[in-house]
């Protein structure tokens, strides 16, 4: 998938062995994030707050490897520090790397997780142009559909979009390791729970219908998950010159991707966020109507995104 947003450089760095990786979004640039999933792993999102002090920041860092991934960020940091890049403090520039994690502990080697040097490969791997997708960096030990438990789920991934809409351009990243099923625009399962037989069970229809208990009845069991262990994360770059509380509002809206893409979704077990960014040099506040061409463009691109995780490639 190629992406034509200047100012944009997007690396991978992945660990086939161990099932696990990173994937670096460069910037710098204006960003903002929604978080709506309840077991999250994060680094510096505060730093996203339209009232924080430090008005853009120099990379995002999506990685597997739950809160032990966070440690690829610290080589995220001194591959920047090196080249010159962060806030200015008067004593040292200090780059501002928000970062996201997914559990992938159970699916590889869980005494291998993204470390610092991950994170500067990530960085000296970054481009602009290109972005390989499927079970690569933060993709790589992705999985969805774990509703009858991890052994009755398949593969997720990482999946992007590019394109033009609403007269801007915009890039979608979405790393897929939901504890749901993924659907298609249609509604039909994509990526989810299958049966005994290898059918889609529709997980979330199960649950509406109350499920069926173990040892009571016949049909599949829905599993209690363990807590933490899955994550969709997603992001959404475009060139439109937004602020930082327009990009939080684009990444409000673009979140409603996940709710039309996922079920069930932003689950007790699972650390959903969206990021909304924007390299533009230029930073102006848009009227409401624009803003909301924008942010149904968002929604609709990262959409893309989190069907190519799981279609890509397959």
């Amino acid at each position: 998938m190629a992406t034509t947003i200047t100012g944009l450089r997007v690396g991978h760095a992945t660990d086939v062995a161990a099932r696990t990786g990173c994937t670096v979004v460069l910037g710098p640039f204006r960003a903002a994030c929604d978080v709506r999933g309840l077991a999250t792993g994060t680094r510096e999102i505060d730093a996203l707050s339209p009232t924080h002090l430090v008005p853009i920041v120099d990379a995002i860092l999506l990685t597997g490897g739950s809160a032990f991934g966070l440690a690829a960020a610290e080589g995220v940091v001194a591959w920047l520090e090196a080249r010159g890049f962060g806030f200015d403090t008067g004593a040292a520039r200090v780059p501002i790397v928000p970062a996201a994690v997914i559990f992938d502990l159970r699916v590889g080697r869980a005494d291998r997780r993204p470390d610092a040097a991950m994170g500067a490969a990530a960085c000296d791997a970054a481009a602009e142009g290109g972005i390989t997708e499927g079970r690569v960096g933060a993709g790589t030990g992705a999985t969805a559909g774990k509703m009858l438990g991890p052994d009755h789920g398949v593969d997720g991934g990482l999946g992007a979009w590019s394109g033009s809409l609403a007269g801007h351009e915009f890039l979608a990243i979405a790393v897929v390791n939901a504890l749901g099923d993924v659907l298609g625009a249609d509604g039909r399962v994509l990526a989810g729970a299958r049966g005994e037989d290898g059918e889609f069970v529709d997980a979330a229809r199960v649950l509406r219908e109350g499920g069926v208990q173990a040892g009571v009845g016949s049909g599949p069991v829905i599993e209690t998950p363990a807590p933490g262990t899955n994550t969709t994360l997603g992001l959404v770059a475009t060139d439109a010159p937004l602020t930082r509380e327009a990009l939080q509002t684009v990444a409000r809206m673009a979140s409603t991707a996940l709710a039309r893409r996922i079920a069930p979704v932003h689950t007790p077990f699972d650390g959903d966020i969206v990021f909304a960014v924007s390299p533009s040099p230029e930073s102006r506040v848009v009227d409401a109507r624009e803003l909301l061409a924008i942010g149904s463009a968002a929604a609709w691109s990262l959409e893309q995104a989190i069907e190519r995780a799981v279609t890509v490639n397959r």
